[in-house]
């Protein structure tokens, strides 16, 4: 058998083994999403977008089609939805998720002037169906959602598909290992892997990617731009609290909880009056989180229900979705979460471009790059452990000049590291429908 025909029956067998591997799992999908639902209600919502099935009429003119999954990934397209919006508003987008939180920051970001739905599962005939509705022009898939289906059923149905901020961390590198076979094929393919850095391309060629189609074309998170509703809001708070002084817990995960109530407990002690801000990462948690800091002995306001904290309050819980950026501002100091267990890490660019000290634990694999680069250049501490990082939000409290000097280094590095988006425009243009 010539090698192009072998690969091909290669390829069907791989598809098909992953396809009844899939189709077999079913029932979890839908178990999956029930028991999301006691923690989330809206995951019992919509699951006919889960399986691609539609109440809308198919498109007639397609789309332009963008796949971030969750609030990170929506929040690093911003920058590019937000050009297309601008540049060639004659476009119609389509942005999908997986989760209800990412659905959510959509529509906070563009209300109706995107079309939304939830990418459905990885089902080969639920892909299809949604192809078919959609009928994409363009496919533009942020950091790294490698679903085979998705990606192979994109290229028979002639949509060139781009990965999009690419990133790879070795650890999920190594998770691919079991199905790296058919990965490796999903990755060919691609129109263009456009990694975030050096390393990430690398590992993606390491992965099975065609070296020749791998660029890097930096990361879009750089490309934040601030608008006038963080400056609007820190003025409010600042007159609501009367001035006092404040650090924010961001992206707080259920296990650094406990952590983050110990911390402000030590700091209270140095700063009687200190408020600390809390933007738990998933809305299941915001009610908990509230409940916490009562047990713990702190008045606590939420934005929900008292819409700003006052002089008395000790703990303002933002429980509301797509405001966070909003609020760093507000504080001094920002603690991201996701980083005391290991998740992770969230998004250290953000609080940086807006003028506040940032602060991690050390489980940083899913932003290696970005931290390097800021702890180098002096514009972020890393705490090993609870207590470190308790004592570098009280550092950076209590010293304004180095609290400024970070900050000066993290918005120069922010400025510096912009450009990823131009050179993301620019490769994807060619491939946009003719206006």
């Amino acid at each position: 058998m010539e090698a192009a025909p072998r690969d091909r029956a290669v390829e069907r067998l791989l598809r098909g083994l992953y396809s009844a591997a899939l189709y077999l799992l079913l029932p979890v999908t839908v178990y999956h999403l029930v028991w999301r639902g006691f923690r989330q209600a809206e995951y019992l919502e919509r699951w006919g977008e889960r399986y691609a099935a539609y109440r809308t009429p198919p498109l007639d003119d397609g789309c332009v089609w963008v796949h971030a999954v969750s609030v990170g990934e929506v929040n690093a397209a911003a920058p590019l939805v937000n050009a297309l919006l601008e540049q060639r508003p004659d476009l119609r987008l389509l942005v999908t998720t997986i989760t209800p939180t990412g659905s959510a920051r959509v529509r906070a970001l563009w209300g109706e002037r995107v079309d939304h739905v939830y990418l459905p599962y990885d089902l080969s005939g639920a892909v299809r169906r949604f192809l078919g509705h959609f009928r994409p022009r363009l496919a533009l898939v942020l950091e790294t959602e490698l679903w085979p289906n998705l990606l192979f059923c994109s290229r028979d149905h002639g949509i060139p598909a781009y990965l999009v901020n690419a990133r790879l961390s070795e650890r999920s590198l190594r998770g691919y290992r079991v199905l790296r076979p058919l990965i490796a094929r999903a990755l060919r393919t691609l129109a263009r892997v456009a990694a975030q850095s050096e390393a990430d391309g690398a590992r993606f060629v390491r992965l099975g990617a065609k070296p020749e189609a791998v660029s890097v074309l930096g990361n879009l998170k750089f490309d934040i731009t601030v608008d006038d509703a963080a400056r609007r809001i820190s003025a409010a708070f600042t007159e609501h609290s009367g001035g006092r002084l404040a650090w924010i817990a961001a992206s707080t995960h259920p296990e650094e909880e406990a952590a983050v109530i110990a911390i402000h407990r030590r700091l209270r002690a140095r700063w009687p009056d200190l408020v600390l801000l809390w933007a738990p990462r998933h809305p299941e948690r915001f009610r908990p989180v509230a409940q916490a800091c009562v047990e713990a002995g702190w008045r606590v306001a939420t934005r929900k229900l008292t819409r700003w904290p006052d002089g008395g309050d000790d703990v303002f819980v933002i429980d509301t979705l797509g405001e966070l950026v909003h609020f760093y501002p507000c504080a001094r100091v920002a603690f991201v979460g996701g980083s005391l267990q290991a998740v992770g890490g969230h998004n250290l660019l953000e609080p940086a471009a807006l003028g506040v000290a940032v602060v991690t634990g050390p489980h940083l694999h899913n932003f290696v790059d970005i931290a390097r680069r800021m702890d180098e250049a002096g514009a972020l501490r890393i705490g090993a452990d609870t207590d470190a990082v308790g004592d570098a939000v009280g550092e950076l409290l209590a010293d304004d000049a180095a609290r400024a000097a970070m900050v000066a280094e993290g918005l120069r590095l922010v400025q510096e590291g912009r450009g990823a988006l131009a050179r993301t425009l620019a490769m994807i243009t060619p491939e946009l429908p003719p206006a």
